[in-house]
């Protein structure tokens, strides 16, 4: 008889202290992630492509190689105790080699499923969560028969490789349709009804390898320029949004048997009792619009994801105050000291260079917990 019982993992021992961590990637997040886990007595080793990267300057070890030299990834891999990443960008077959030598998380799959707005929405479907109305687009047969069954405003998307606004276009009406394909056509996009929202939210949950979640309370969020520029909670949703968010995101969680931090991206549409929820993206790391809880939790989201692959127990997510997390980009790393108030706390990135649209730290606004959550 065949034994259809699903087989058990292997359990996992906690990461002893003085345990080192590789991390791919050295922007502000592997900076952060490094420290989080230098307060928990482990080392890291950053690997990231780019010299001078802001995590060099708080981790013990660091090499400088392409994500496809195979050799230094492979000798990278034998130095370390768990490899985690710092953003989805990451090359799927780095990850592949990466998890054929040592333990990789979150995995292989949460990355090559992040990597593809088509590949996103496939799973999120597979899994009965709400997302936009959308269809897949090669050429412009594709396209037009995609804005006739979507309609406009609708928003082209690439596939693959996009983030804070980079890759898409808006199609405001069919005058400009042409326009928008022929900035981005030559590879794989998705074209998806643009969504009237009335706010965005985003929440931070964190699993460990026994299928533990913690979460954190939604953070209400507003870009510019397609860039985060502030998250604050509480946020202003109902009781029954609240645990929408919640719920989706732990499933989506458990669906991918994931390790480590996850952010989910909502759009909220409707108001009062009429509030839906659709998810926009997800994204398998720590998240711009999770900062805030590195001054009003007990255990933040970088501490949180250090302890889920290190599999040590996780931690209080409690909200003690509320909060504003605002980001300073470009040129306002210049300035932000002349009106740096009490109950703001900034965290800078240490990039030598700003640039128009950089993100080059945040501040956290800390005010009196005044709500408690729905």
């Amino acid at each position: 008889m065949t034994d259809t019982r699903q087989k058990m993992p292997k359990a996992i021992s906690p990461l002893p202290i003085g345990s080192t961590i590789g991390i791919l990637g050295g922007g502000q997040l592997g900076r952060m992630l490094a420290m989080a886990a230098a307060n928990l007595g482990m080392k890291t080793h950053i690997y990231c492509p780019e010299p001078g990267s802001p995590a060099f300057d708080v981790s013990l070890f660091h090499t400088v190689a392409s994500y496809d030299d195979m050799q230094a990834l492979a000798q990278f891999a034998r130095n370390v105790d768990v490899v985690t990443y710092e953003f989805e960008n990451v090359p799927a077959e780095t990850a592949r080699r990466i998890s054929g030598i040592t333990r990789l998380a979150p995995g292989e799959k949460p990355l090559r499923i992040a990597q593809d707005r088509l590949l996103e929405k496939q799973f999120l479907q597979s899994i009965d969560i709400p997302i936009a109305p959308h269809r897949p687009v090669t050429d412009i047969s594709d396209f037009q028969a995609a804005l006739q069954a979507i309609g406009t405003p609708c928003v082209l998307k690439t596939a693959r490789l996009g983030y804070d606004g980079k890759g898409q276009r808006i199609v405001k009406n069919l005058k400009n349709a042409e326009t928008a394909f022929g900035e981005l056509a030559g590879v794989e996009l998705v074209l998806e009804a643009f969504i009237p929202f009335e706010k965005e939210i985003s929440i931070v949950i964190a699993r460990d390898e026994a299928g533990n979640c913690v979460v954190f309370e939604p953070s209400e969020n507003v870009h510019k320029n397609h860039i985060l520029a502030t998250a604050s909670v509480p946020a202003a949703i109902n009781k029954h949004t609240f645990d929408m968010a919640i719920s989706n995101a732990t499933k989506i969680a458990n669906a991918l048997n994931y390790v480590g931090v996850l952010a989910v991206e909502y759009f909220v549409t409707g108001t009062g009792d009429t509030q839906q929820l659709l998810v926009n993206e997800i994204a398998p790391r720590v998240h711009n619009s999770g900062h805030w809880s590195q001054d009003v939790c007990p255990v933040d989201q970088f501490g949180q994801h250090i302890r889920a692959i290190c599999n040590w127990p996780l931690g209080d997510t409690k909200r003690l105050a509320d909060v504003v997390m605002r980001n300073l980009i470009g040129d306002e790393i210049n300035t932000f000291t002349n009106n740096l108030q009490p109950n703001e706390h900034p965290h800078i990135y240490g990039k030598s260079e700003p640039r128009k649209g950089r993100k080059m730290g945040h501040i956290n606004a800390i005010f009196p917990k005044s709500a408690q959550t729905p």
